[in-house]
């Protein structure tokens, strides 16, 4: 059965039924071997705009831009 297949029906849950849905496929996920949880105590680094000259200006021209757009 598809996800197209099942949507429907999902759709048709109540919002209890549908967060009890979505607990059951998250645990399920959490023994999957095709995934790999964030470990702990491990450093991650993830692009930030800190330290990113410019970006700032960037941003702000472009927020400038959406105004005149929308005036």
């Amino acid at each position: 059965m598809t996800l197209t297949e099942l949507l429907p029906t999902i759709r048709q849950l109540s919002a209890i039924e549908k967060r009890e849905l979505i607990r059951i496929l998250m645990a399920e996920e959490d023994i999957s071997e095709d995934i790999f949880p964030l470990e702990p105590y491990k450093i991650y680094y993830l692009p930030t705009p800190y330290d990113t000259f410019g970006a700032g200006a960037a941003l702000m021209q472009a927020m400038k831009l959406d105004n005149r757009n929308h005036n």
